[in-house]
């Protein structure tokens, strides 16, 4: 009994001092808020794609692995076609993105964004 009271009192101690210390900081996401004059396909972009295929986004480091450089925002071999292609069958880890999530409207100013790429990166 007094082993078990000991591991329930270590565990909440344990848990106390990560409360304590709290969460470590998220990195800063990038928002429309920073990029203001964000409009059309790159603002689409940042709205619907750039959680993960941001700087600090999965797919940016799961496709870094493969190609270079991996931020869709600085590649210049990316027709139209294949990014809607990509957004809609999903490709590798990236999981089909539905018209219900982003429209075909919506997906063609993206694809055509990044086709017209490379673009400047916020940091």
């Amino acid at each position: 009994m007094k082993r078990r009271i000991l591991i329930a009192t270590l565990a909440l101690a344990g848990g106390a001092a990560a409360i304590a210390q709290g969460p470590p900081p998220a990195p800063r996401p990038i928002t429309l808020a920073a990029r203001p004059n964000a409009t059309g396909g790159e603002a689409l972009y940042v709205e619907h794609c750039i959680s993960c295929h941001g700087p600090n986004g999965m797919g940016t480091g799961l496709l870094g692995r493969r190609i270079q450089p991996a931020l869709l925002e600085l590649r210049d071999n990316l027709s139209p076609q294949y990014v809607v292609m990509a957004a809609r069958q999903g490709i590798g880890n990236m999981p089909s993105i539905p018209r219900g999530e982003v429209s075909d409207e919506e997906l063609k100013a993206i694809a055509e964004y990044l086709a017209a790429g490379p673009h400047e990166v916020a940091k």
